[in-house]
């Protein structure tokens, strides 16, 4: 066996199938494309959801909803959540870092601490909103809520 005697397995390698070469080739003439029609022309390109001149589906059905891009989203801690995460990290102030790295937010969420649940010591709690019961079961154990730029 040589390098140049090297030849593919049997049937590894399939031909090209040459188009509109002639009539000879046996993809002349249409050239694989059928007869007439858009398709068959040059420059052809078909549109997105184009569904052959039939109302397409997107506008078949009814426009539902709103989405309002002024809209806040917050993410609910409530009081039990925050005494667990105080106990864990042993810390008596909880602010935005400390949610971060407890894997409570992400990035670029906002947090509202809800009033479910009680707290055992005083905290100082940096957040973006507290609820009214949260606020003042905060105060009423010794700590502060701040609300958070």
């Amino acid at each position: 066996m040589e390098l140049h005697s090297l030849k593919p397995a049997e049937g590894a390698v399939k031909k090209r199938k040459r188009i509109a070469r002639g009539i000879g080739s046996g993809h002349g003439r249409t050239a694989t494309r059928g007869h007439k029609g858009a398709k068959s022309r040059s420059g052809f390109k078909n549109k997105r959801n184009f569904e052959g001149g039939q109302m397409p589906l997107q506008m078949r059905l009814p426009k539902i909803g709103f989405n309002n891009y002024n809209r806040k989203s917050y993410v609910a801690i409530n009081l039990d959540g925050l005494q667990a995460m105080a106990d864990k990290h042993g810390v008596d102030k909880i602010d935005l870092e400390t949610f971060a790295k407890a894997g409570a937010i992400g990035k670029r969420d906002l947090i509202k601490v809800l009033g479910n649940g009680e707290l055992k010591g005083k905290l100082e709690v940096v957040a973006h909103a507290f609820s009214k019961s949260a606020k003042a079961a905060i105060e009423a154990a010794g700590g502060t809520a701040t609300v958070a730029e």
